[in-house]
């Protein structure tokens, strides 16, 4: 099975400052996903043509099973979180990550029945402070909704703003998460035309097989957005 997630910058090129959203279902497609969790994806912006990128982006890719989470809100639409999946969920829940004052952020919680079994998958985007970044990876760890699928594998993935690659040293090795994104050599994500960060990253939990972890570094992939893609091919064991 494969993930792909991506913080999509609402289909706006890093560089070029382009509108173009085929840039990225073009890289998107490419990779043949099961599973897709993009970041900054809008619906009803001026900027981007007033388009519902959710609609579009599920049309295109995985018609079937999506999943939107509206993090940010304007006067007339938005932006914020989305899952596609091949299967059905059988659990599905938004949670918010906003902290105090801080810019809205959320994540998304699902359980997705696979062909190999139940997965756990976790769709967030942290904020830009590392205080504000660690009580998020808490709030969510420690969550009610979390808690009661504890037990299943667990996929958790998208843009953590991590600079400073602290969280899988703390919150997230004290609970026996794997970091699969190291190391950072490898897996530099930020900005996409010259990637010096890596901002994006996946953590896993419990019964899973990890074959491959990946950076897409296409040359449309640099243009499309101002982050790349991250890429895990991987099997439940039985």
């Amino acid at each position: 099975m494969r993930l792909l997630t991506y913080n999509i910058h609402k289909g706006i090129g890093g560089r070029d400052r382009r509108y173009r959203l085929e840039r990225v279902l073009d890289v998107i497609e490419r990779e043949n996903p099961d599973f897709v969790c993009l970041q900054e994806v809008a619906r009803n912006l001026r900027r981007t043509l007033s388009d519902d990128q959710p609609r579009l982006i599920a049309e295109r890719l995985l018609p079937a099973v999506k999943l939107y989470q509206m993090n940010v809100h304007t006067k007339l639409g938005g932006y914020g979180n989305l899952i596609l999946s091949r299967w059905k969920l059988s659990e599905k829940h938004h949670l918010s990550l906003q902290m105090r004052n801080k810019k809205a952020r959320g994540a998304q919680l699902v359980v997705v029945d696979t062909p190999e079994g139940a997965l756990r998958l976790v769709n967030w985007h942290l904020g830009l402070a590392e205080r504000e970044r660690h009580w998020q990876t808490e709030r969510l760890l420690t969550h009610e909704l979390y808690r009661q699928s504890e037990e299943l594998p667990t996929l958790i993935a998208g843009d953590t703003n991590d600079w400073r690659n602290t969280l899988h040293r703390t919150r997230f090795a004290d609970r026996g998460f794997e970091h699969l994104t190291g190391p950072i050599s490898r897996h530099r994500t930020f900005p996409a035309w010259l990637p010096v960060g890596s901002l994006d990253k996946v953590y896993v939990r419990g019964a899973l097989d990890i074959r491959q972890v990946r950076v897409v570094r296409t040359p449309l992939a640099r243009r499309a957005s101002d982050h790349l893609p991250l890429v895990v091919d991987f099997h439940l064991k039985s």
